[in-house]
């Protein structure tokens, strides 16, 4: 009997994974981000990302750059930060599309904070004021 994929409505989130410090980029999402936006992937590759580190190579050669957020600090760099979702998703890197593969990290904590402050309704906020 094949495992049921657990659905999330991800147009509720504030783009949690989107803050994620390491969104990997393929040689693929290379030449899709490339094709996207009318460039060479050479263009591509200095413009969108940075090389990953050593010791993060099981994501491969490289990751998305980021820009400042207010919630969460640093963003996925094609974020669009006014409507919280993402701003090339027709384009956006192989991870993205096939995420949550398992437990999706934001209903985690969204599910702890609830039943923390025993309120079911509660919207958690993940930023510092």
């Amino acid at each position: 009997m094949a495992k049921k994929r657990k659905l999330y409505d991800c147009s509720k989130c504030p783009g949690y994974c989107c803050s994620y410090h390491i969104i990997p980029v393929t040689e693929k999402d290379l030449a899709r981000l490339a094709k996207h936006f009318g460039v060479s992937i050479e263009y591509a590759r200095a413009k969108y990302v940075t090389k990953g580190r050593p010791e993060d190579k099981k994501d491969g050669p490289y990751k998305i750059r980021r820009k400042s957020d207010e919630h969460y600090g640093k963003i996925c760099r094609f974020f669009d930060q006014a409507k919280r979702c993402c701003g090339i998703y027709e384009a956006r890197m192989t991870i993205c599309r096939t995420y949550p593969s398992g437990k999706c990290g934001y209903y985690e904590f969204l599910k702890i904070e609830r039943d923390t402050q025993d309120d079911q309704e509660l919207v958690a906020g993940t930023w510092n004021d």
